[in-house]
Formats: structure tokens, C-alpha cells, sequence
């Protein structure tokens, strides 16, 4: 049976709808929010695994191109793979549920989330995130949720929630926030320079939005949810429990203690492999001992956790000796790839990020096949995370949903300080290869990245650098980390990015595997992270103190004009006919694909932009279009070639593109009776424009000219 609930949210309905789709999933729920419509959906297998070290969850979030009335582009006519957006939606739905859902539960549980109708004023992201907690929630999932999201902007000042697409392009701040009723569990953010203050107020006024969804969830749970699943729970009693932390408590506590990442991981290995060993009972099945390991495996991991946290919290001694809010020894280089447009290194203690930058045309921008309103964008960043920087071995192929999330936060961080079009025509892209890691890679590359753009010449507005911040909790007490490390955000309870200039933040992310932290924490965190970031600014514009004036030499340069539009079309010519003309002869190529040929960009505004690394061939190409839209005034002597000889005259052409007819009576003052008797092709004789008659039509006199 359909039952139908609405919520006035901020000026703008909510409806949810259950009951009449997708029935047999454990939970569905169908949320219209404006005209964005998703359908929310979530299963559990009954099977499970119990010995699994994970939590087998998946979260999807499918992009259907008819929910903008689009039809997907290429040869093959359907969605394929997700794109970027979608995979990056599907991680902001996951991370701030995961931690909701109990340690100790291991069913399969996939959330599926189909984008049936798109109204870009109202998020189908956050409508899917709210889709997700409900339709979880009301089914016999085992979940401690609700949770819910919101986008907060700031528009003159005052902060508004879901802003629209014309309150976003005037919004200072972009942050999605999501939480429980009590607490903040996740953040993603831009910004433009804003202060620490003015985030943490965006952040507490995105809560009190959070928590109107979560109470409206509520009232629907109470009414259509039902009864929770009694999951099956690997049971560890208190005598293997205090056995095995007797046994390797001491050992583990020293292992901690070791400074060097690879040594205390090769002792932690061993000190697990003995253990291993110590409880393998060749006596019993193979099901039992299995169960067994993986009992004596899970004690060791939760000794380890709180062996670890009462090092921090109480004994306040980190995992390599540094104080709270010391960062790890940083260094720089900049210009070590000789043949790029630019290239700087960054190392922070055991992370390092190799930045490159290439510049080039506007034309070779990303084209976006997705559901947003953009169509394409001219700055990207790439990251790229080798198993080889960590020491192991592992997958190599396409880039999994950590490395777009991680190269999409870099990304988000330096376009704040990226020229705009007019002041910089270019393309702009940025890789980050990790080439060792040990926590916070993607704050690296953004600060890698930034040297990279400055030594590119790229004029970018200030630079930018990152740090990552960490929690460790023990009851009552926490202690917040500046710089963690990978073992400080593997057994940590918070991971806190956050990357600006000197005069304020441009980009947020927030990840924890708590409930949720409060506004105290977060000013905390945000403070130190301030301090951490000048400190490390100071080191990078040591290292380059701004963008240099002039790009690589290997780099293409650029020259920008304005004709007028209307004669666009003729510089293009019939079937490209002119461009491509102009493109060969200036650059003095085969094919206009030739590695060396000109680029030119023709933009609807009239702007035309030439790139190439030889500023000879560029002004080659300007003066050669510039003939093209040159104006041809009445009554004017020029000096022409002919081209073509007819009975009743000859075309010359003045300048590639501009041609016009001297009639036969026109081409000298004594009277000729055949054209070809006085002119032959390839001549070059003067003529006089007389104008253009009703067909627009250019006629000229050789006559005239010789008066």
C-alpha cells in the first residue's frame, strides 16, 4: 500500500513515497525533492561471513542522461561506467553511513541509489543521501542512522541552505555537510579564502538544517519501518580475550613505540605471524581453526587499537615522537623535469608527491557527459596512487573511487586561486604521482601541485597548501593531531583536510568512524590546522615565491584578439576550407594533427587564441586571419594577385579569403577585347574597390587604379 509523506524544508517541498516501488527490495523509498526525483533503495543478503575482516557495503549512485533529457553520447547510446560526479556522489553517501552501521555486523548490504529526474536547483546528490539513510532505516537493516545532508552557501553574507544553481554561482562557500541529530560525520567543502570562523559557523548552521531532515525521517521510520534483523555475531569469550591480550599487549606497546613506518609494521607483522602460529592446532577442522585465527586476528587488532590510543591520549607520545601539532620534516624542489611545462616535488616525512603541470589550448578541454549544467572544464587534476609507494605490490588499471575522490579534493583546492579564462586562456592540468605514502597524500599533492602551477607560469591568485588533521578518543578525553600519519588515521577516529591560502580556507574534507564530533573539536582542529598550513606556506614560497612571467619554453604561447562574430564564419571557411588553409601555411605542415601545427581557437564572443612554442608562427597565423575579417574600404588602392582569368574579366584576390572581379571593362583605360591578352594567373596588379553591389559582391577596377 503507497503511503505519502511531505515536509516543508526551507521553502521547497520534500515527498516521500513508499510502498509502490521496487517492492521486493528490503527497503525503497522514491524521494521527489523540487522536480528531482530518486529512487532509494536498499538489500541484505541473508548469507554472511563472519570470518570476513570487512563489512561488505556498497553504495551506488546511478546517473540515467534522460533525467536531463540527454542521450548519452558515443557509439554504444547507453550509460556505461560512472562518471566522476557519480562516483564522487557515492562516496558522500557512503562515508558518512558506514560508521552507522555496527562493528560487528557483516552481511552484504548494497544501497542503490537511480537518478530518475534531475531539477538543478535541488541537489539529486543530497536527495540521494537522504534516500539512503530512510530507505535503510525503515528496513530490517541493522542501522544506527538516520544521518542526512545539506549544501551550504553564503550568498552577501548570509548562508543559505541548498542554495540554487543563481545562489551558488554568487556563493563564496560550497560545503555539504552531513551528521546524525547530535553531531557533524562528514564534510566536503570549497571556498573561496574563507576564515576559519565563518566555516565553523556554515558548518553549525548546515547541522541545525541536518537535523529538521533527520526529525521529518524519524516520524516516517516510526510509522512504516520495521523490526531489525538479529544478525549473526562471531562470539570471542573473555578467556581468549584476556589470554591473547596477556600475550601480546607488551609487545605491541614497544612495536608502537618505533619511529621508522616499515620497521613497526614489519614488528607489528611479526608479533601477529607468532601469535598466528602459537594458535594453529592442527588437530582441529579446517572451519574451526579458521574460526579460531580469526578470532585471535580480531583480539589483535582491538589491542593494538587500544594500545595505541592510550599512548596518544593518555601517555601523549605519538607513533613517531612528534609532538600534538608538529609536522613532519618538509622539503621542496621545483624544475627537476627538464621537457615539462612545470614539475615541483614536495616531501612531508614518508609522503611524497611528484606535481606536473601541462598547459594547452582551450580546445583540449574535458568534455563532461554528465548531469550537471557544466558541459566541460579547463583545470584538472589528476592523482595517481602506485602500490609500489606503500611497499607492496598490487591491482594496476583504471583509477578506483579513493584516487578520483582524493585527485577531485586537489582539485577543488587550487581552482579556487586558478586565473579565470580571460586572464589565463589555457587548459591547464595537473598529475600528482605518489611516489611514497604514509597518511595525507592528497594534502601533498595539492601543495606539490601548487608549485608545479607557479613554475609553469601559471598566474595563479595566491599559493595553496594542505594538512591533514586526526582525532584520538579514549572515553571522555581526545587529542587532536596536526599531520597524521597512516597509522594515525587507520586506528584514529578522525581524518580532517584541509587546504587554503594565508588568508583562509579553499577546500574541506572530513571522514570519521565515530558518531560524530562536536563544534568544539572542530574549532580545534581548525585552528591548529591554520597554524600548520602558514607553516608550510612559508617553506613552499621559499622554495618559489610566485608564479613565474613567462611559461616553459616547451610550453605553447599564446596570442589573444577580438574580430567580430560575424566573421567567424569566414575565417572557418567553407567546410573549415580557410582555417585549415591558414593552419598549414603558417606552421608550414602536412596536417593540421601534425605535432607542430598552429592552434587556434575560435570563440563564439569573437576572441580568437593562437597557441605555439614559436612566437614567429603565431604572429604568422594572427596576421594571416587578420587578413581574412580585414574590412575592404570604398575607393581604396590595393595591390592584389589574380587567381582566375574569364571572358568578361579576372578575379584578384586581395588578401586569403577576399577576392573580387575586375569586369573587362574595368581592366585598363584603352579597351581590351580579351582578358587574357593583357592579365595571366599569379599576376599582381593594383586595383581600385569600387564597393560591393546588391548580391555582395566585390568589384574592382585596374582602370581606376591607373588614373
Amino acid at each position: 500500500m503507497k503511503k505519502t509523506f511531505e515536509l516543508d524544508f526551507r521553502g521547497r517541498k520534500i515527498i516521500v513515497e513508499n510502498g509502490e516501488l521496487a517492492k521486493q527490495a528490503h527497503g525503497s523509498v522514491l524521494i521527489r525533492y523540487g522536480d528531482t526525483v530518486i529512487l532509494s533503495t536498499v538489500v541484505m543478503s541473508k548469507s554472511v561471513n563472519l570470518l570476513a575482516d570487512f563489512f561488505p557495503l556498497t553504495v551506488l549512485y546511478n546517473e540515467k542522461l534522460y533525467s536531463v533529457g540527454k542521450i548519452p553520447g558515443g557509439f554504444i547510446k547507453r550509460e556505461g561506467r560512472p562518471t566522476e560526479n557519480a562516483t564522487l556522489a557515492a562516496r558522500m553517501i557512503d562515508r558518512p553511513m558506514r560508521p552507522l552501521f555496527p562493528e560487528d555486523f557483516k552481511n552484504e548490504v548494497q544501497i542503490v541509489n537511480t537518478v530518475l529526474s534531475v531539477d538543478q536547483d535541488n541537489s539529486p546528490e543530497i536527495t540521494a543521501l537522504f534516500g539512503s539513510s530512510l530507505a535503510t532505516c525503515i528496513s530490517q537493516v541493522p542501522f544506527n542512522g538516520p544521518v542526512a545532508g545539506v549544501k551550504v552557501g553564503r550568498v552577501d553574507g548570509k548562508f543559505v541552505i541548498n542554495p540554487t544553481v543563481e545562489e551558488s554561482e554568487k556563493s563564496d562557500i560550497d560545503l555539504t555537510v552531513s551528521g546524525t541529530k547530535e553531531a557533524i560525520n562528514m564534510v566536503e567543502a570549497g571556498a573561496h579564502e574563507v576564515s576559519e570562523d565563518d566555516m565553523l559557523e556554515a558548518l553549525m548552521f548546515g547541522h541545525e538544517a541536518i537535523k529538521e531532515l533527520i526529525e521529518f525521517q524519524e516520524k516516517i521510520i516510526k510509522e512504516i519501518g520495521v523490526e531489525k534483523y538479529d544478525y549473526p555475531k562471531l562470539e570471542i569469550s573473555s578467556e581468549l580475550t584476556n589470554e591473547v591480550t596477556d600475550l601480546i599487549k607488551a609487545d605491541i606497546d614497544s612495536a608502537l613505540r618505533i619511529k621508522d613506518k616499515l620497521e613497526k609494521y614489519a614488528k607489528l607483522d611479526e608479533i601477529k605471524e607468532n601469535l598466528l602460529e602459537k594458535y594453529t592446532d592442527e588437530s582441529l577442522k579446517e572451519e574451526e581453526l579458521k574460526e579460531l585465527l580469526t578470532k585471535v586476528a580480531n583480539i589483535f587488532e582491538q589491542v593494538k587499537y587500544d594500545v595505541f590510543r592510550n599512548i596518544v591520549v593518555k601517555e601523549k607520545i605519538r607513533a613517531d615522537g612528534r609532538k600534538m601539532t608538529e609536522i613532519r620534516p618538509l622539503s621542496t624542489a621545483i624544475d627537476i623535469l627538464p621537457r615539462t611545462h612545470g614539475s615541483a616535488l614536495f616531501t612531508r616525512g614518508e609522503t611524497q608527491s611528484l606535481s606536473v603541470t601541462t598547459l594547452g589550448a582551450l580546445g583540449e578541454h574535458q568534455i563532461l557527459d554528465g548531469l550537471g549544467i557544466e558541459d566541460s572544464k579547463r583545470f584538472i587534476l589528476h592523482y595517481n596512487f602506485p602500490q609500489f609507494s606503500v611497499g607492496e605490490t598490487g591491482r594496476y588499471g583504471a583509477p578506483g573511487r579513493r584516487e578520483i575522490g582524493h585527485g577531485a579534493l586537489g582539485e577543488r583546492a587550487l581552482l579556487q586561486v586558478i586565473p579565470s579564462e580571460e586572464e589565463f586562456p589555457y587548459t591547464i592540468r595537473v598529475v600528482s604521482e605518489i611516489l611514497e605514502s604514509n597518511g595525507s597524500s592528497s594534502q601533498a599533492s595539492i601543495c606539490a601541485g601548487c608549485m608545479s602551477l607557479m613554475a609553469a607560469g601559471v598566474p595563479i591568485k595566491a599559493p595553496v597548501a594542505g594538512i591533514a588533521m586526526g582525532l584520538i578518543t579514549s572515553g571522555n578525553d581526545y587529542t587532536i593531531l596536526t599531520d597524521i600519519q597512516g597509522l594515525e588515521d587507520h586506528l584514529g577516529d578522525m581524518d580532517f583536510k584541509v587546504a587554503g591560502t594565508k588568508n583562509g580556507i579553499c577546500a574541506l574534507q572530513m571522514d570519521i568512524k565515530i558518531k560524530g564530533i562536536t563544534k568544539e573539536i572542530l574549532k580545534k582542529a581548525l585552528e591548529q590546522a591554520k597554524k600548520a598550513r602558514l607553516e608550510i606556506l612559508k617553506v613552499i614560497t621559499k622554495q618559489i615565491k610566485e608564479p613565474r612571467k613567462e611559461v616553459s619554453k616547451y610550453a605553447p604561447k599564446m596570442m589573444t584578439f577580438t574580430i567580430d562574430p560575424n566573421k567567424i564564419k569566414d575565417v572557418i571557411g567553407k567546410g573549415g576550407d580557410m582555417i585549415t588553409k591558414i593552419i598549414l601555411e603558417a606552421s608550414n605542415v602536412n596536417s593540421v594533427t601534425d605535432i607542430n601545427a598552429v592552434k587556434v581557437d575560435l570563440e563564439d564572443d569573437g576572441r580568437v587564441i593562437i597557441y605555439h612554442t614559436d612566437k614567429e608562427i603565431i604572429e604568422k597565423t594572427a596576421n594571416m586571419i587578420k587578413d581574412v575579417v580585414k574590412e575592404v574600404e570604398t575607393g581604396k588602392i590595393y595591390t592584389g594577385k589574380v587567381v582566375k582569368v574569364e571572358d568578361f574579366g579576372c578575379f584578384v584576390e586581395l588578401w586569403p579569403g577576399v577576392e573580387g572581379l575586375v569586369h573587362v571593362s574595368q581592366l585598363d583605360t584603352n579597351r581590351v577585347e580579351k582578358p587574357s591578352d593583357l592579365v595571366k594567373v599569379g599576376d599582381e596588379i593594383i586595383v581600385k574597390s569600387l564597393g560591393y553591389d546588391k548580391k555582395g559582391r566585390l568589384n574592382l577596377s585596374r582602370k581606376e587604379a591607373l588614373k
